[in-house]
């Protein structure tokens, strides 16, 4: 599952799954022009898959503030 995420201008997926026993793992790509896609490094688990999801997305949003 994955979740879509537009952060000024740029445009980011969350993908989460499993990360064994009971913790999800989400790790944001960020889809580049043309269809290519990049890790990013952020990541974030959660005992939920959306937890995990919204865990991910307040990391991308500090991580890209840092980068301003």
């Amino acid at each position: 599952m994955s979740r879509q995420v537009e952060v000024h201008g740029r445009q980011f997926v969350i993908l989460s799954e499993p990360g064994g026993g009971p913790v999800w793992k989400a790790t944001v790509l960020e889809m580049k022009r043309g269809g290519g896609q990049e890790s990013i490094g952020v990541e974030a688990t959660a005992d939920t898959r959306a937890a995990a999801d919204d865990a991910a997305e307040r990391e991308l949003r500090r991580f890209l503030k840092g980068q301003r």
